[in-house]
């Protein structure tokens, strides 16, 4: 049975995103289902834990839409020790007697609401030259990163460790743009606080329509597959566009652009749509100028 859709993946400590999808490939194989497509819509490090999109089928081709959907956090700063990392897979490399109270952490809060800048960390995938930023750090090199412009639409307190006058820890809830590099904002609050800070967890709480409250654990999607039911788990192809919107076409209509040709004469507003046939999705298209024309088939139904 041809599997296209998408797994909303609680991904489990310690693992990859590469890993994860991995363990669901083979899987999949061993249960009989052949050598799938299959790929995730937004990389999680091994440290963080939460909602990761796995795409099966010709969901791939439509898994490159998550990397620029907004994303929801949850997660701890642990006050007074900065790490290399910016997380706790780094070596301690500073530290502040400093311990913010609760009050000057929420004053802090809106001047990292909205359009920010930040300096990504060192370690990070970014190309600096070619070379990825987190291989030259771990070669000894001083990496400098660029400034980039992201968006904080919501930021706040889910809670403390410690006293309202001297907080050891703070978990707090961030709803952000693409390119966020949360670590980096833990240590920039820290720093703003008068005091160091790293990322003592990190949870994916939304990946664009996906969200935590849906999210399948690791182990019961195994045992789905193993009883030979993942469609038990399996989200619908447009699951992961529900942000754009549906197109109907005719079976006539669907062949031209099943072929790659376009459709003439439209008096649809200019964006981005999903042709559906039906229930069946065609293709993501474009309307421009009166015309329609596909970005990118699907080969389903």
């Amino acid at each position: 049975m041809a599997l296209h859709g998408w797994f909303n993946v609680d991904k489990p400590l310690g693992l990859t995103s590469a890993q994860v999808v991995g363990r669901l490939q083979r899987a999949l194989r061993q249960a009989g289902y052949g050598k799938l497509k299959i790929g995730h819509g937004g990389t999680l490090d091994p440290l963080a834990t939460g909602v990761l999109p796995v795409a099966l089928g010709e969901a791939t081709k439509l898994s490159g839409y998550l990397l620029d959907a907004t994303k929801g956090y949850r997660f701890t700063i642990g006050f007074g020790e900065a790490r290399t990392t910016d997380d706790l897979e780094g070596a301690v490399c500073a530290t502040s007697g400093v311990r913010p109270s609760l009050a000057a952490i929420e004053g802090a809060l809106p001047a990292f609401t909205g359009a920010i800048t930040q300096i990504p960390p060192a370690y990070s995938a970014l190309k600096v030259d070619g070379a990825r930023a987190y291989d030259l750090a771990r070669a000894g090199e001083t990496v400098v990163l660029a400034p980039r412009g992201v968006t904080i639409f919501a930021l706040g307190v889910a809670a403390i460790d410690g006293t309202d006058a001297a907080v050891e820890a703070v978990t707090l809830d961030v709803l952000c743009s693409k390119g966020t590099y949360v670590r980096a904002l833990a240590r920039d609050l820290a720093a703003a606080l008068g005091t160091v800070g790293h990322v003592a967890m990190l949870r994916r709480t939304k990946a664009g329509p996906f969200a935590l409250e849906t999210a399948i654990s690791l182990d019961k999607l195994d045992q789905f597959i193993q009883e030979r039911r993942p469609e038990q788990a399996l989200l619908p192809l447009t699951a992961g566009l529900d942000d754009i919107p549906a197109l109907p076409v005719n079976p006539e209509e669907a062949a031209m652009l099943r072929q790659g040709q376009r459709l003439q004469g439209t008096l649809l507003k200019p964006g981005t749509y999903m042709a559906m046939n039906g229930s069946v999705p065609i293709a993501i298209v474009e309307a421009v100028a009166g015309q329609v024309r596909v970005l990118r088939g699907l080969n389903v139904g």
